[in-house]
């Protein structure tokens, strides 16, 4: 199957937000400030598949300390530009009560997804629950979304992102720059 010209399209026409160092740094600060609230608590990192997984593994890479690895899967897009409900996929492990939990997400705009997670989490029992989201979109008239722990990029535009684990349709997920179209 051929790719549709309008998705390389995108690609060539978006606006890069974030250079791929900047992205970098937003990582490593956040590594550090992760690793120094969770060493020695043996914690579970828990992406939210598929955008979460790109961050998390990232931040993985910088931490010097024991943790155990999961992941829930939980999608809102699928592969369009607007969020519908959400529909779980893989929901949070029994294994998880007692446990100190961080919780990776790669954006949070209106905060759906997080918030229904943070509660299935406090019914599972978890022990802490903390929130890392490389990218928040500061968006109007949403008081009610969970405030990340940890923050690596605060975006002010309300444009649809893609790259660093967000997609466009689909596609180009794995780039390590952040890019922006407009919103649909």
């Amino acid at each position: 199957m051929a790719v549709d010209e309008s998705i390389a399209r995108v690609r060539r026409e978006a606006r890069e937000v974030a250079p791929a160092d900047e992205v970098d740094r937003a990582i490593a600060d956040m590594a550090k400030r992760i690793e120094a609230e969770f060493d020695g608590v043996n914690p579970v990192i828990l992406p939210v598949m598929h955008g979460g997984a790109f961050t998390a593994v990232r931040l993985c890479r910088h931490f010097d300390f024991p943790y155990e690895f999961a992941y829930v899967h939980a999608s809102r897009y699928g592969n369009r530009l607007t969020g519908g409900a959400i529909e779980w996929r893989v929901e949070p492990d029994r294994m998880l009560a007692g446990r100190h939990v961080l919780v990776v997400d790669d954006v949070i705009d209106h905060g759906a997804t997080l918030r229904d997670l943070s509660a299935k989490l406090r019914r599972r029992g978890v022990a802490s629950l903390r929130i890392a989201v490389l990218v928040v979109k500061d968006v109007d008239g949403e008081p009610a979304r969970p405030r990340p722990d940890f923050v690596g990029i605060t975006i002010v535009e309300d444009e649809y992102l893609f790259g660093c684990g967000m997609d466009y349709k689909g596609y180009w997920r794995g780039l390590p720059a952040l890019y922006s179209v407009p919103a649909p």
